[in-house]
């Protein structure tokens, strides 16, 4: 089995290939042509962490990916990184171990930034005029990177709790060529910014149904996990069109959860990314529309991003 390590994958990754190999994934589980087993889920409140085990095989496939994520959110103020984890890739045709992808997490960070990437490109209104950002860590980041090769938007509002950490995300914009407002009310979010990204791991709603605009497009990110949300309820009833990356996951955790708990919405309205990339299912038709997409995180997103990033180690 080879091993590698996060250096030689970060170094490695073909961006372009990914998106295409995730595109390419989400349209073969919408399709029922990948084996998902169900999410193991851990939580440990004393420590403010928790853990996911995801596991996938996309049919026709040559390996198989089981991938371990964890998420300590007081880990910063250690010195510590909040995400970490590792992906274990697998012959599918003897269950020969092939390679340990010791990414420290950032495997897991990229295939969802990327994923909110593929969401903007085909939801976000046509003049974003101010991208919003919820959050500050490495997710926060790593989608603002993403969001510069679909949107010419260089003005973000960005929200978080903690001055000095907003100061440092000021800093990181500010490097990426982006004007940057910070600000500890996610209000002014709302209200400034038509394309907004959500990625905090908050267990209380921080944007309202009142405060957003119409033409708004929002990627959904941190509530990846049950009990977690960021969106008001009636904020993803008012959605004109609702997107998610699973509807059996996103049934079960996720902002939709709580709107269909809720029984502000039916499962009639929601569609999976996949049927959008593979044209089955309808975006948005106009700049007055609320779009709405709950990424919560699939396994055949391991499943890709680890195929494709030991085919880009292996040359």
């Amino acid at each position: 089995m080879k091993v590698f390590g996060k250096t030689q994958i970060v170094s490695t990754l073909n961006l372009e290939l990914a998106i295409q190999r995730l595109e390419e994934g989400f349209i073969a589980f919408s399709a029922g042509k990948v084996q998902v087993p169900p999410v193991q889920a851990f939580a440990f409140a004393q420590a403010n962490g928790d853990c996911c085990v995801k596991s996938a095989y996309v049919e026709g496939s040559d390996t198989f990916t089981v991938k371990v994520s964890t998420g300590f959110y007081d880990n910063p103020s250690n010195g510590l990184p909040s995400n970490d984890g590792l992906m274990m890739v697998l012959s599918a045709k003897t269950g020969q171990p092939l390679a340990l992808l010791q990414d420290e997490g950032w495997l897991t960070c990229i295939r969802t930034a990327l994923a909110g990437r593929i969401a903007a490109r085909l939801l976000a209104p046509r003049q974003v005029h101010a991208i919003g950002i919820l959050g500050t860590g490495m997710q926060a980041r790593m989608q603002l990177e993403q969001l510069g090769a679909v949107t010419t938007c260089r003005k973000v509002i960005v929200w978080g709790r903690n001055q000095r950490e907003l100061e440092a995300y000021k800093a990181f914009a500010s490097g990426l060529g982006y004007q940057v407002q910070i600000t500890h009310d996610a209000e002014d979010v709302a209200r400034g910014a038509n394309l907004i990204v959500c990625a905090t791991p908050t267990r209380e709603p921080l944007l309202k149904n009142e405060w957003v605009q119409p033409g708004t497009h929002i990627t959904a990110v941190g509530a990846d996990a049950a009990g977690k949300q960021e969106l008001d309820a009636a904020l993803v009833a008012r959605a004109d069109r609702i997107i998610v990356d699973s509807l059996s996951q996103c049934s079960q955790y996720g902002e939709i959860s709580h709107a269909l708990k809720a029984g502000l919405i039916n499962a009639q309205q929601l569609a999976e990314l996949g049927a959008l990339l593979a044209g089955r299912a309808q975006g948005r038709d106009n700049d007055d529309q609320i779009t709405l997409i709950d990424l919560t995180g699939v396994a055949v997103q391991d499943a890709q991003i680890s195929s494709c990033a030991l085919a880009c180690l292996d040359g």
